[in-house]
C-alpha cells in the first residue's frame, strides 16, 4: 500500500483536543536502543573508516564501538533514568537475549518495555525472509519476557511495501517508524489498523552527533527547545514528545559528565525552572557546561502535574482501545513520573 491507502491527511489543528490526565500537556517518552551488530557482517553505522575507504570485514574498531555500549554504556543511561524512576522503552534487537542476557535481564528487572527492533541490527529491506525474521524476533522476545512486544521500530526506521501488513498479522500493534506527528495516529494494514506512535529523528543523538557532526551539548539544546515548542502548542491539544539514545553514543565517556551546572548564556533565564546541580546520567559537556536532558525535564519545581513519562506501549493503549480523542487515565497509572517544568 501507498502512504494515501493507509491513512489519511490530517491537520493537527483540525483534530477534537487531545487531552491528559491531571491536566498534563506532554507525554515525555524516553527510547533506548538496544542492538546487536554482528561481526561477521558489515557494521550498521561507522564512526571510524578505515585508510583509503577500503571495506573491511571483521571491522573491528567500529563493532568495538558499540560493545562498549553494550559494556559501560547501556549502565551509565540506566542509572541516570533509575536515578529519577523513569521507566523507558528498549528498542531492542531480539538476539540480544541470547548475545546479552546480563542486559536484557536488567532491562526486564528495571521495567522497561521490550519493543521489537528486528532480530539483530539490519534493515528489513536487506533481510531474506522479512516475515521469518520478524517472527524469530518476536518469539525470541516472548521467550525472554513472557509475553509478544506490543510495538516495532524498525532497524534504522527502515520498512518494505509489506512490513506494516507482516507485523499486524504477527500480532504487533503500534510502530514507531512513521516520524510524521506529535500525536498517535491510525495506519491502515490489510487486516487491522495500528497505532502510530510518535518517534524522533530530531532529538536522536545518532542524527545529531553521528549524522549531523554536532557537539553533543546541541541534544540538551533541543531537546529543551522542543519540549518548549511542545508546552505552547499544547495549551489545547496534548502532544507526545521521543528523546532517543543509543548506548555507544549518548552511553559513552565524552558525552557524560561527573558533574554539571547551569553556567552560561542560553541557561540564564531557565534557571528558576532548572536550578539544579547533578552528578550523573544523560548529560554532556563542551567549552560551557550543560545540563542533561533527563535533568532537565525532571528538576525544579514539581508542584503541578504539566508532563508525564512514559513508555511507548503507555501511550498506544488507549488508542488501541478505541479512544483517539484523549488519553484514558490507565495511561496514568503506568507514567512514572509526573513532574512540571513551568507553573
Amino acid at each position: 500500500m501507498q502512504p494515501r491507502e493507509r491513512f489519511d491527511y490530517s491537520a493537527i489543528i483540525d483534530r477534537e483536543p487531545l487531552k491528559l490526565p491531571g491536566s498534563a500537556r506532554v507525554v515525555v517518552s524516553t527510547v533506548v536502543n538496544v542492538e546487536h551488530w554482528d561481526i561477521a557482517e558489515p557494521m550498521p553505522r561507522q564512526v571510524m573508516t578505515t585508510p583509503a575507504g577500503v571495506k573491511v570485514l571483521p571491522d573491528v574498531p567500529n563493532w568495538a564501538w558499540h560493545e562498549y555500549g553494550m559494556r559501560v554504556g547501556i549502565w551509565r543511561l540506566m542509572a541516570a533514568l533509575r536515578r529519577f524512576d523513569i521507566k523507558a522503552t528498549a528498542s531492542i534487537n531480539a538476539s540480544v537475549c541470547l548475545e546479552y542476557p546480563r542486559i536484557a535481564k536488567a532491562i526486564l528487572d528495571a521495567g522497561w518495555e521490550f519493543m521489537g527492533h528486528g532480530f539483530k541490527q539490519k534493515a528489513m529491506p536487506a533481510l531474506a525472509n522479512e516475515r521469518e525474521s520478524n517472527r524469530e524476533a518476536i518469539a525470541t522476545l516472548k521467550k525472554f519476557t513472557g509475553k509478544s512486544p506490543r510495538g516495532w521500530l524498525g532497524s534504522g526506521l527502515a520498512e518494505t511495501t509489506e512490513t506494516l501488513d507482516i507485523l499486524a498479522e504477527e500480532g504487533v500493534e503500534y510502530i514507531c517508524d512513521w516520524v510524521m506527528d506529535d500525536q498517535p495516529c491510525e495506519i491502515k494494514t490489510r487486516t487491522k489498523p495500528m497505532i502510530m506512535v510518535p518517534y524522533s529523528v530530531e532529538l536522536n543523538d545518532i542524527a545529531i552527533m553521528i549524522l549531523q557532526h554536532h557537539e553533543s551539548r546541541v541534544l540538551y539544546e533541543r531537546t529543551m527547545e522542543q519540549f518548549e515548542r511542545l508546552y505552547e502548542d499544547s495549551s489545547e491539544s496534548a502532544r507526545i514528545m521521543a528523546l532517543c539514545v543509543h548506548p555507544y553514543q549518548r552511553g559513552a565517556a565524552p558525552h557524560q559528565a561527573l558533574r554539571t551546572d547551569l553556567r552560561g548564556p542560553r541557561e540564564a533565564a531557565r534557571r528558576a525552572v532548572l536550578d539544579e546541580r547533578a552528578d550523573s546520567g544523560l548529560v554532556q559537556t563542551s567549552a560551557v557546561s550543560r545540563a542533561r536532558p533527563v535533568t532537565a525535564f525532571t528538576a525544579g519545581s514539581r508542584q503541578s502535574q504539566r508532563r508525564i513519562f512514559a513508555r511507548a506501549q503507555d501511550v498506544a493503549r488507549p488508542f488501541r482501545r478505541g479512544h483517539p480523542a484523549r488519553l484514558a487515565r490507565e495511561s496514568a497509572h503506568r507514567a512514572v513520573l509526573v513532574a512540571q517544568v513551568r507553573p
